[in-house]
């Protein structure tokens, strides 16, 4: 079958196994190919892409629930979607979760995802009590805190097994309704000021203008937020609109994305501006929308996205944005986060600082700016995030991330560097 990520870029040739028992998951496993574990396809890149994926999705039982102290069981292939819509009725939310609701409980661990909340609560990982995997010799083990295979494999790109279940606390909550704030401001000085200014604020996410020049670059729209204490549990799903094709390439041009950028920011007043959403509209505005990938055209997009520590974030976004807004090669989807402090997973995409997600459809001359702001990121001792990307260099890869050869040397110590590899995997090295 032809397989490619959310991103659309690239696309392969595939075969697909899929297990409803652990006994076929071994068998799958003793026959002499590698395999990537695949969940829902959402990660951006080539990170779930070979020429064997194993299909987890099916595997997807709820398996207990501890209402005393928030404690979900389930398999690996149970989404975050319906988490939420079975427990939000009954007062509980993901205590971490991503900009989608689409994805498996698999590729959250193995992406070790982060949100809006990153701050206060770190990653996904700091709500995963256990998990039982399945190595690459067909042995399942139980794998908890403080332990090597779960700092391998809590970011690990589902390089190192099968994750086949998971124990993950929940947050209580009293209320769909987020009460949100907007700021609106001018430029990237006043965006850090908004930013700090509101760091005691559990959810926090800017939309920024990355074609904004001189005196305007850094211009954002600031939402920060918190659940409201109304009582109203009634959660339900919104029925959602479909992009039914790919849209022509040229849809997407600088004129087009500086048109919608200056919509959206002026949609918002200056100053401040109080309003009450939904968990949908402030945690997943994109899950709306059915295939909105498909707004960048046959060729797909990539989603670059990377961090920088806090103490250099100001310089080396001032000099990123530029570099971006003098490329033309702009992007309506540019997301900018706060984060806490760095965990102790070999690859978690995380340290402390600011994080900047810029989606970029797949055309000619956009790799190299890629390449040329990969430099000014490492310039600036910051890191690429894998879940998001499709065509680093392992040379720009490795400099971030300094637990490398911990993790290489687990692999081969387990014999996962043989069972265990995917397309990212190669191209960089792990």
């Amino acid at each position: 079958m032809n397989l490619n990520s959310w991103g659309m870029y690239p696309q392969i040739k595939s075969k697909s196994f899929t297990f409803d028992t652990k006994d076929n998951l071994k068998n799958i496993l003793k026959e002499n190919n590698s395999f990537i574990p695949f969940g829902n396809g959402r990660s951006y890149g080539d990170s779930a892409l070979n020429e064997n994926i194993i299909y987890c999705k099916r595997y997807n039982y709820f398996l207990d629930f501890d209402q005393e102290k928030g404690i979900l069981h389930c398999q690996s292939g149970v989404l975050l979607s319906e988490i939420i819509e079975a427990f939000v009725p009954r007062g509980w939310f993901l205590k971490v979760t991503p900009g989608t609701r689409l994805i498996t409980i698999g590729g959250a661990i193995a992406s070790d995802v982060h949100g809006k909340n990153h701050h206060v609560e770190g990653c996904f990982s700091e709500c995963v009590e256990e998990f039982n995997m399945m190595l690459a010799n067909g042995e399942i083990k139980n794998v908890k805190k403080d332990n090597e295979l779960f700092f391998a494999t809590c970011g690990g790109m589902g390089l190192t097994g099968v994750i086949l279940d998971a124990k993950i606390s929940l947050k209580k909550i009293n209320s769909k309704y987020i009460n949100q704030t907007t700021i609106k401001t001018k430029n990237l000085k006043e965006t850090f000021e908004a930013f700090e200014k509101y760091s005691y604020m559990p959810y926090s996410v800017a939309w920024i203008d990355c074609l904004a020049k001189d005196e305007n670059i850094g211009k954002c729209l600031l939402m920060v937020g918190d659940f409201a204490n109304d009582g109203k549990l009634d959660f339900k799903q919104k029925k959602k609109k479909t992009i039914p094709f790919n849209f022509p390439s040229f849809t997407l041009n600088n004129l087009s994305v500086k048109a919608f950028n200056w919509l959206y920011y002026k949609k918002a007043p200056m100053g401040e501006s109080k309003q009450k959403v939904d968990i949908d509209t402030f945690f997943y505005p994109l899950d709306a929308i059915n295939n909105w990938n498909r707004i960048y055209g046959k060729d797909g997009f990539t989603q670059y996205q990377f961090i920088l520590p806090k103490e250099k974030s100001y310089d080396g976004l001032k000099e990123i944005l530029t570099e971006i807004s003098n490329s033309g090669k702009g992007s309506f989807l540019a997301v900018l986060k706060l984060y806490g402090k760095e965990n102790d997973n070999y690859l978690s995409f995380p340290i402390e600082g600011y994080s900047l997600a810029l989606d970029f459809k797949i055309e000619k001359g956009l790799f190299e700016l890629l390449e040329k702001l990969d430099q000014t990121v490492l310039k600036y001792s910051g890191r690429i995030y894998l879940t998001k990307d499709v065509r680093v260099s392992k040379e720009s890869f490795e400099k971030g991330y300094p637990n490398i050869e911990k993790f290489r040397n687990l692999r081969k110590e387990y014999g996962m560097d043989k069972k265990f590899q995917s397309l990212q995997s190669k191209r960089v090295g792990i």
